[in-house]
């Protein structure tokens, strides 16, 4: 651990983690521009740079992007980001108030203190997971699969049948091109581009970037915002007043963050709930209530510390963003996972640092440069979006240099639009395209290994035990509802 901050202290990769948490913070304040779709755009950028300074730019990325959506949450009550959806409850409120600087100071102090609880567990529990991992067999890692994506399936928002039914797309989008236990083509209908599949760079700028623009191809005009202009206030009992609302939310995050597809915005809101109805004044909150804030911002960020725990011990991405984190792995022939620790220590553990120190650093620059970030907000929106849409086609093109990872990268945008349009969540569908390779590959490998038998899989204590959770989270949200409408007619 100590090797990997060392590593960190050279100037360049400073100078790279400073710019990845910058350009999150300015495109996280944006409506409508999530860290996915950034991280997306420069993981073409990342192709000819070191595993470790590749890495370190997207951890700052992530940092940034998720607080800076307080910016827009707080001002003008348009959360950046969807993890800032519950800072608007009395973000926005005390911002009308004339207390928007105390609202935004208490929102960073709040990202700040989640981002290090949060990474206390994943410095603490990854390389014990990790170890424990390594007793893992196929069948364990495939049970495991299948319960992140039933769980993802069901825990997203929206109902189980379209998340499933997103899940099951995701990975039929999968299947095309040579099948590697056979050596032979399968669905590739007779054409030569399909035996490689689809590529997963242009798939998830599709998805997130070109179904973005589209949208905001037909938003209204952005309106004008309140810029800050006083210094943030901060008080020195604010941490006494606060401390245990923070300690408690980054708890709750965390946990919520290791949970595959929920993500920061369920993380922020079941914490809103819980600071609710442990408070003494539960009247206040929606009202322009500092606990509201501090609740929503302290949870969303220890979210990203929880989710990445399961990506660097198990594989398994707890969201979106941690699904093209692994994409990013994959381009430089990492595989994440409890190996990971073992042949790559520099990368595992660089990871753990560089998410501690964009902390810091999200820390210093949100501090000290809020007042001009936002008025950033106030750039024409079309011409914003005509950038991003050359970053889009330039990301694509540049993986095979064809043109025809850009149709495809065309073609997921629409895939995306209709999704949402329908109201079929994005999540499970990215990540079953993502997870579906290793799912095959680790079920293959255990009917190999036992000859075909699917019963052996009885002899794996740990595979049941997942495979028991899986069932539990696809059979308890019909009956929770069947439940709750039979006390609802008594």
């Amino acid at each position: 651990m100590t090797d990997a901050f060392l590593a960190l202290m050279d100037w360049h990769l400073v100078m790279l983690l400073v710019a990845g948490t910058g350009l999150g913070i300015v495109i996280g304040a944006i409506p409508g521009l999530t860290a996915t779709m950034l991280i997306a755009l420069t993981l073409p950028l990342t192709f000819h740079m070191e595993p470790v300074a590749a890495i370190t730019l997207l951890i700052g990325e992530y940092v940034g992007g998720i607080s800076g959506g307080l910016i827009t949450a707080i001002l003008l009550r348009m959360p950046g980001t969807p993890s800032s959806i519950v800072t608007t409850f009395d973000g926005y409120p005390m911002a009308q108030s004339g207390r928007a600087e105390r609202a935004i100071a208490l929102g960073i102090m709040a990202s700040v203190a989640g981002g290090l609880v949060s990474w206390a567990f994943l410095a603490g529990m990854s390389p014990a997971l990790a170890h424990f991992a390594l007793q893992f067999g196929p069948w364990e890692y495939f049970m495991l699969v299948l319960m992140a994506l039933l769980m993802l399936a069901a825990l997203t928002q929206g109902s189980l049948v379209k998340g499933l039914l997103a899940a099951a797309l995701g990975m039929a989008f999968a299947l095309p091109g040579v099948d590697n236990s056979v050596g032979r083509a399968r669905l590739t209908f007779d054409t030569d581009f399909l035996l490689s599949g689809f590529g997963l760079l242009p798939v998830l700028i599709g998805a997130f970037a070109i179904s973005q623009i589209l949208r905001d191809a037909a938003a209204p005009p952005m309106p004008n915002m309140p810029v800050p202009k006083g210094r943030l206030p901060v008080q020195a009992g604010d941490l006494r007043t606060h401390g245990p609302n923070m300690l408690r939310s980054s708890l709750i995050g965390t946990w919520i963050g290791l949970l595959p597809g929920i993500g920061g915005n369920i993380a922020a809101l079941v914490s809103y709930t819980t600071a609710k109805q442990m408070s003494r004044e539960p009247e206040k909150f929606g009202t322009g209530h500092e606990a509201g804030v501090v609740a929503g911002e302290t949870a969303n960020n220890a979210a990203i510390g929880g989710a990445l725990i399961p990506l660097i011990t198990m594989g398994i991405p707890g969201s979106v963003t941690e699904a093209i984190l692994i994409g990013a792995l994959t381009i430089h022939q990492l595989q994440p996972g409890p190996l990971l620790f073992q042949n790559s220590p520099e990368i595992a553990y660089g990871i753990i640092a560089a998410y501690l120190l964009a902390n810091v650093v999200m820390l210093v620059l949100m501090w000290g440069a809020v007042r001009w970030i936002a008025q950033l907000v106030r750039l024409p929106r079309a011409g914003l979006m005509g950038v991003i849409l050359i970053f889009c086609v330039t990301g694509s093109y540049a993986v095979n240099s064809s043109f025809a990872d850009v149709w495809v990268m065309i073609g997921f945008g629409l895939v995306g639009l209709g999704l949402e349009a329908a109201r079929v969540p994005l999540g499970p569908f990215v990540i079953g395209f993502v997870l579906a390779p290793i799912a095959e590959e680790q079920l293959r490998a255990s009917l190999m290994l036992a000859d075909g038998n699917w019963l052996d899989v009885l002899h794996r204590p740990w595979a049941l035990l997942f495979l028991a959770l899986a069932l539990v989270t696809l059979i308890w949200p019909p009956y929770a509802a069947r439940m709750a409408r039979r006390r609802a007619r008594t």
